[in-house]
């Protein structure tokens, strides 16, 4: 099968090709380097082209309210190219619990990705993954001040990315879902417990106060970035990563 990998050079499309050509499959990676721009459309039909599935993980260079145009302008594009080219598969990677956090932009975003692929006419599948283990160091800065780090006790669930690009690897190269596959780490944590255990683990100094006002997922009620009932657990452990 051919594989048409839109941001395959990025953290998680880099090893999806990876586990695609290790398949047996012609995974071929597309993104800005290659000359593919999902928003002017350049290079678009030519990326598509012959592709029995296309794999979109590309993601809005930011996580305000442009995010909501950025999303619509690319999936546009890429459906209406892989309606013309007659992909039989279009794949996307989400979040766990997207749709109820209506609070933040990003999420609203990323819940009209989501609408916009069900609403086409390519047969589709949607992987919600939890909260990327590589993303706590991005997480400590946003609210870093000092030798103080103030995290929310927002219950997480984080898996390695290695993790998410085998199970994208794995629903891309079966049956249209035309629905959503739930995918989490083993583990669940409280943010603020993960954000002490990264920085000793890091022998970092500084210090986790727990502070449910601060940084993004402070917007984030109750578990949904959890797995849900039904989700397929990954098996890489934080502190096994972290290791």
């Amino acid at each position: 099968m051919k594989f048409a990998v839109i941001g395959g050079t990025g953290r998680i499309g880099s090893q999806v090709v990876e586990d695609l050509r290790a398949a047996g499959h012609e995974a071929v990676p597309h993104s800005p380097s290659t000359g593919v721009d999902i928003i002017t459309g350049q290079g678009l039909a030519e990326a598509v082209e012959g592709a029995d599935v296309v794999v979109n993980l590309t993601n809005s260079p930011t996580f305000d309210e442009a995010s909501l145009a950025f999303f619509r302008t690319s999936m546009d594009n890429l459906l209406a190219a892989s309606e013309k080219a007659g992909v039989g598969h279009f794949v996307i990677l989400s979040i766990v619990g997207v749709d109820q956090v209506p609070g933040l932009d990003y999420y609203r975003a990323k819940v009209l990705q989501e609408d916009l692929l069900k609403a086409g006419s390519v047969p589709y599948s949607i992987v919600r993954a939890t909260q990327f283990m590589e993303f706590m160091e991005a997480v400590l800065s946003w609210t870093a001040e000092g030798d103080t780090v103030r995290l929310p006790r927002t219950p997480v669930q984080p898996i390695a990315a290695a993790d998410v690009a085998r199970f994208v690897a794995e629903t891309a190269q079966g049956a249209p879902l035309d629905g959503v596959l739930d995918i989490a780490g083993p583990d669940r944590y409280p943010l603020d417990e993960l954000g002490r255990l990264t920085l000793a683990a890091r022998n970092d100094g500084r210090t986790v106060v727990t502070d449910d006002t601060a940084g993004m997922f402070a917007a984030v009620h109750g578990d949904v970035l959890t797995a849900p009932s039904g989700a397929r657990i990954a098996p890489t452990r934080y502190p096994d990563w972290l290791a």
